[in-house]
Order: structure tokens, then sequence, then C-alpha cells
């Protein structure tokens, strides 16, 4: 039987998104390390304030439409050129520019799917999975800041402090499996 180990984290709540983007810069500068912040609608500078990097989607997007591309021209060079040729209107058997409808169709298909895919899978969007709800506040009206307090080594009474310097309303503790 496996037993899970349970996360400790400390919750900065926010009420203005303003002063959450301030207040992740602050918490940054004192060398805490965020876990992540959650909030109810998208904030403006908040993946600049965590540190993010840009994300690399879009070249599995390329990549995806790319391969989509590819296998149609593969499929039907080889079904109407060699596999099964056919004489249709006069028209060679091997015509590009009537392969290209069904070429376009096929990388845009590849590159959807396989952006949603790659969604689910970087996002841990399981079908049956239980998601991580540090507040449920945060869907409502609140900005949750969620520190994990294994990856730091401040106090924890420091943390709490610093949090309600810069804007938290307030501060609580949250276990997590």
């Amino acid at each position: 039987m496996e037993v899970k180990q349970s996360k400790h984290y400390i919750l900065g709540v926010f009420n203005d998104e303003d002063v959450l983007v301030q207040a992740v810069y602050k918490v940054r500068e004192s060398g805490i390390k965020i876990y992540e912040v959650f909030s109810p609608f998208p904030v403006h500078g908040i993946d600049d304030a965590l540190g993010y990097k840009q994300s690399r989607l879009p070249i599995a997007a390329f990549l995806f439409g790319f391969t989509g591309c590819c296998l149609a021209l593969f499929m039907q060079f080889w079904m109407l050129g060699f596999n099964w040729p056919m004489i249709i209107g006069g028209k060679p058997h091997t015509g590009l520019p009537f392969f290209i409808p069904v070429t376009f169709e096929s990388t845009v298909l590849l590159a959807s799917l396989g952006m949603v895919a790659t969604f689910f899978i970087v996002s841990d969007l399981k079908p049956f999975g239980k998601p991580k709800i540090f507040d449920v506040r945060s869907t409502d009206d609140k900005h949750i800041m969620a520190i994990d307090l294994e990856d730091n080594t401040m106090d924890i009474e420091k943390i709490k402090d610093i949090l309600l310097k810069n804007g938290a309303v307030e501060v609580n503790k949250k276990e997590m499996e």
C-alpha cells in the first residue's frame, strides 16, 4: 500500500489583481519561491512577475501540423501514384495542385488534435483526476498565492509577515495530498 505524503502550503489571499502582481515581485525579491498563483480571471503581467518563460506550445503546433502535411502528401502520392493509379479526366496521377485541399485539411486536423492532447498532458488534466483546489474563493473573486513550505527555508511567520505587508488580506496554512 502506497502512503501519500501531504505537502504544506502558505496561501496569501488578495482582493486586487494589481496588488497581487506587485506582491509577486516583492515576494520573489525577498527570496521566497512561489508555487503558483490562482485567479478567477487572467491577470495581465502575472507571467512576467512569476518569471515564466515563453511557452513552447507553438513549436509543438508546428510539428503536429508539419506531420499532418507530410502524412497527407505521402498518403496521396502513394495511393494515387503507385498503389492504385487511376486516370481521372486525363489528369496526371500525382498532380500536386490537386492534393492541396486534402493536405491543408490534414495539416489543420493533426495540428488541432495534437495541441488539444498536448495541452491536456502539460496541464495534467486527466479524465478522472481530482483537481487541486487550494481555496474555493479563487474561482469567485479572490486571488490566491500558494507558497510551498518544502521549497522555502524561511520561517513560516516571516513568510506570513511578508505576505501581509505586501497586500494580502489574509494568510492561511493548507495541507494538500
